[in-house]
């Protein structure tokens, strides 16, 4: 099993690390079948990467009282379902008396408890969990419910121990590295990738390039790049290489492009500005080119300014966006910036069997400003593979962070920094399914049904799938009719966002020409119907009384609050305009009628 990415191509896969099949002729220890059925689900939980985006990775396997695997499921993307009712679902009446194995502690964020529901209902009667949840407001409530409900829980490194069990825990860590660095450190998990010549070159002086790395390489950097939210690069990599940063895998996950430059000195045509595919994002200096910055904008590239642009910076915004993942393919001076801001979690390094030479040739990583090999970085679980002639070197430029992370109460915020007041209005801040107040999200996996135009129901599986259909909805052309059957169809709100928001992007014409006008009312009716349907959704709407709801997303400032407060926030408007409905009506059921 591969240190971070599991499932990629045998031929990175370390061979230091145990095999994810269950097999115990070489595990006779206390609890092996525990941990190789623990591995089993590290493994499954891997299994969309490349093909969502990067997303908490939840796998279940259930066993049989007789040890057989009776049902499987992983989770597939953010507002899909669960991991636990897919594997109860497929074990049908076998998950009476039988045991859950969860690489993770399941992740309530949509108030129904429904992977708790699922396995209690399902008879299941033990359950074994590979590690807590990291983010604090999930931690321990599955667990917690579960012992309520009865059932026996055993987690992995608490309540087990052995060196198998070490080996399973360390898989479970290491497939939701991103998470565990997003909630320790407030920073997206950051990998590092660079391709370079055996002299430790990586370009010749004249600055090409193409190519140092085989073609079996670069085919599994395409896979790196489909397991991130963003590719990063610096303003020399746009200049030299003119590169496209695609995933190249005909489907699936296409990482956001980010470049990061000082000056903005950037060419008028790349191939990053072309933005049919997947958008581009620059990030710079406040007050740099503001004539570029225009350009850019009329061809759809955003730009974000930063009064101090620097690695760090410029990781917490993608942080505060929600990203759990960044690829960093730049050249040796942002890669050194960015090492030396402690931004870097991981590395893999491609080394050809070539020789350049050139005293001016650059080298993957510029100046860090050590004088002594004793200030040398060292990595940490480095494995080596070939791939094609190349030699694969990864491994981690830091531990892995305390899965625990230890974030301080109100209270405690307070004693720290006495300008926090408690007393102050509330503010609700929602955004990824995965957050405190995840079930608000318009990607929350709720199912809805609404009418179509002729007055018959259907089910769609999200409120996002049935926003994106109804920018179609009603325009005479087969293709329009096409894309609203496709964005139905698919599994996951992602997927429904992608479809509608790339085929608005290459296809204006076939949006409905009222859409601008409609839109917040299509999203009205949808979130209605979603908070009428499920009542513990109502409630949670309604337990936000007095606090001013905010959907978070600093990048979208039509339905997001924005990153300085400068968006319109209307998803947040609607949920309050919701909410006090939802109390009028409340309160007028509850008002005594007089007769007359």
């Amino acid at each position: 099993m591969s240190l971070l990415f599991p499932t990629l191509n045998p031929s990175i896969i370390c061979k230091c690390n145990a095999s994810s099949s269950i097999d115990l002729r070489n595990h006779n220890g206390p609890h092996a079948l525990d941990a190789s059925y623990i591995r089993r689900a590290a493994d499954l939980a891997d299994k969309s990467a490349g093909l969502t985006s990067p997303h908490p990775n939840f796998g279940c396997v259930i066993t049989a009282p007789s040890g057989q695997i009776a049902g499987e499921g992983f989770l597939y993307a953010q507002g899909t379902a669960p991991a636990e009712v897919q594997a109860v679902e497929a074990a049908g009446e076998r998950c009476c008396g039988a045991t859950a194995y969860l690489n993770m502690e399941p992740g309530d964020c949509h108030g129904d408890h429904t992977a708790v529901s699922a396995l209690v209902q399902g008879g299941i009667q033990r359950v074994v969990i590979g590690m807590r949840h990291p983010l604090q407001h999930l931690r321990g409530n599955a667990i917690r419910a579960f012992r309520t409900q009865g059932l026996h829980v055993d987690l992995l490194g608490e309540d087990l121990t052995s060196i198998d069990i070490e080996d399973a825990q360390k898989a479970c860590l290491l497939v939701n590295a991103p998470l565990i660095c997003r909630a320790a450190s407030r920073v997206p998990f950051s990998v590092l990738k660079y391709a370079m010549t055996l002299d430790g070159k990586i370009a010749a002086s004249s600055g090409h390039a193409s190519w140092i790395s085989s073609k079996q390489s670069r085919n599994l950097v395409f896979e790196l790049r489909g397991r991130s939210d963003a590719v990063i690069v610096g303003g020399n990599t746009v200049r030299r290489d003119n590169p496209r940063l695609t995933a190249r895998h005909g489907g699936g996950h296409m990482p956001i492009r980010i470049v990061m430059t000082q000056s903005l000195n950037l060419p008028e045509e790349a191939n990053l500005w072309d933005m049919s595919e997947v958008s581009t994002i620059v990030v710079t200096q406040r007050g740099a080119r503001r004539s570029f910055q225009k350009l850019l904008a009329s061809k759809g590239v955003e730009v974000v300014e930063f009064d101090m642009l620097n690695p760090r910076d410029v990781m917490e915004y993608f942080h505060d966006r929600g990203y759990l993942s960044i690829l960093w393919e730049c050249g040796g001076t942002l890669a050194a910036s960015a090492i030396s801001s402690g931004i870097i979690h991981k590395v893999f390094a491609f080394v050809a069997p070539k020789i350049i030479g050139g005293k001016n040739a650059p080298s993957p990583v510029g100046e860090l400003g050590m004088v002594e090999m004793s200030q040398a970085l060292n990595l940490i679980d480095v494995c080596y593979e070939q791939v094609g002639p190349d030699m694969l070197i990864s491994g981690f430029l830091q531990p892995m962070p305390d899965m625990v992370p230890i974030i301080p109460s109100l209270d405690e915020t307070v004693t720290v920094d006495p300008t926090i007041s408690p007393y102050e209005p509330s503010i609700i801040f929602f955004y990824k399914a995965w957050d405190p107040y995840g079930a608000f999200s318009n990607f929350s996996p709720h199912p809805i049904q609404m009418p179509d135009e002729n007055g018959d129901y259907v089910t769609w599986l999200s409120v996002e799938h049935y926003y994106q259909a109804h920018k179609f909805v009603g325009v005479d052309d087969t293709f329009a009719q096409n894309c609203v059957e496709t964005i139905k169809s698919v599994k996951s709100p992602e997927e429904a966002a992608r479809i509608g928001r790339s085929m608005q992007r290459q296809r204006p014409d076939l949006i409905r020409s009222d859409w601008d006008n409609i839109k917040i009312e299509v999203m009205y009716k949808a979130l209605k119907c979603k908070f009428s349907i499920y009542p513990h959704l109502n409630s949670m709407l309604l337990s936000t009384a007095g606090s001013v709801l905010v959907e978070a997303s600093p990048h979208d400032l039509f339905w997001g609050g924005g990153r300085d407060g400068e968006g319109l926030n209307h998803l947040g408007r609607l949920l309050m305009k919701l909410r006090s409905e939802f109390l009028g009506e409340t309160s007028s059921s509850e008002t005594p009628t007089i007769g007359l």
